[in-house]
């Protein structure tokens, strides 16, 4: 089992006795090989001796804990993290999004990082389809709190572009927001002079900034700013329509920057489910799911992060194939670095014995062998 850092150990000592500590250290561990979060599949791997069923029910009793929350779990852990990575009054890029299958619907926050997100916190909603401001703001508040001296920026697509809540983002919480606005929503753009935003008459290849406008006839929101944007064709990509953004922030080029960052979790929920963990697989629901979301947490952190110091030394293409010249995108996260890397060296250390039987078999090779072995010792470092 491969140690985890320090703020890990340290905050989940404090909130667990000293067989659940080990027990979760053992999971976070566990899921990095596993990459599914079924009960069944995780006690098959769980290295614990007693019988099948009984390691099952045991995950199921640690996963029904009360010491699950996610305020005293993963806060102080992230908290840490982003103290050593932002400087105060630094941008923080939070983003609200919602995720769905079969019964479950979650609402999360998170914040954007590398073109990823890290999640902040999340809460299961109890019905299907979209949030409402009520449970917005119960998600939005704790993680606003928890960065408060920083400068944030919300971003949201276009189920968050409620009037209601970008008051309350811009007034009572005095924090940026870059929304995006559905096109059937009417702008005042002139004094008693309303427009339906899919009127403005913009193209692919053209953008305007509106200052100091009022959103919607009923519910009245003066003195925000609208950023239209339509992206222009290029070869055979082409956007299907334009975005309507509504902002506080001062410039059209700073609120498209924003905005586009939103896309992080897209990517990170690819991560935590089909890419990652498979966390559409799981079974279980209510408070176990909630426990099973949060230990995901910080195993993709954890992952996460390992993989940004993996490439920070220079040695990802050890793990994962190089990003090709003029590719607009990197080819591999630092959550894929990562996980590949605690994969990679469990397989090390298991095949210990035949590996140095293998390269013994090859001196000719031996300098490249040293240099593999050296990032070995590099990538072990990292974790």
């Amino acid at each position: 089992m491969f140690q985890l850092p320090q703020d890990y150990q340290d905050n989940f000592k404090k909130q667990f006795n000293l067989p659940q500590y080990l027990t979760l250290c053992l999971l976070v561990n566990l899921l990095q090989n596993l990459k599914t979060v079924r009960l069944e599949e995780m006690a098959k791997l769980f290295p614990y001796p007693i019988k099948l069923r009984s390691r099952i029910k045991k995950l199921q009793r640690f996963l029904s804990l009360e010491n699950w929350k996610i305020e005293t779990i993963w806060f102080p852990i992230l908290k840490s993290w982003i103290i050593n990575n932002w400087e105060s009054k630094k941008v923080i890029y939070l983003v609200i999004d919602r995720t769905q299958w079969q019964n479950i619907n979650i609402l999360m926050v998170s914040l954007v990082y590398n073109q990823r997100a890290i999640p902040i916190y999340f809460t299961l909603l109890d019905k299907k389809g979209s949030s409402n401001l009520l449970e917005q703001k119960q998600v939005l508040e704790p993680s606003i709190n928890l960065l408060i001296e920083y400068k944030i920026i919300v971003l949201g697509d276009r189920e968050f572009c409620s009037v209601d809540l970008a008051k309350w983002l811009s007034l009572e919480k005095q924090v940026y927001l870059s929304l995006r606005l559905k096109k059937s929503e009417y702008v005042e753009l002139e004094s008693d002079i309303w427009f339906r935003l899919s009127e403005l008459g913009l193209c692919p290849g053209f953008s305007v900034y509106y200052r100091g406008i009022k959103v919607t006839k009923t519910k009245g929101f003066s003195g925000i700013n609208l950023a239209a944007k339509w992206k222009k064709n290029y070869r055979n990509k082409s956007s299907k329509e334009p975005w309507f953004i509504l902002t506080n922030l001062a410039s059209m080029s700073e609120t498209i920057s924003a905005y586009s960052k939103r896309m992080g979790i897209e990517e990170m929920f690819r991560d935590l489910k089909l890419g990652g963990y498979n966390l559409e697989s799981t079974k279980v629901n209510n408070e176990r799911l909630i426990s099973l979301i949060i230990l995901i947490t910080l195993s993709y952190s954890y992952s996460t992060f390992i993989g940004e110091e993996i490439k920070r030394k220079g040695i990802s293409e050890y793990l994962v194939r190089p990003t090709e010249k003029g590719r607009k995108y990197k080819r591999n996260s630092d959550f894929s670095i990562g996980l590949n890397a605690i994969k990679w060296l469990s397989e090390i250390c298991f095949f210990q014995e035949q590996l140095e039987e293998l390269t013994s078999l090859f001196p000719q090779k031996h300098s490249y062998y040293r240099q593999g072995m050296r990032a070995i010792s590099l990538i072990q470092s990292a974790l």
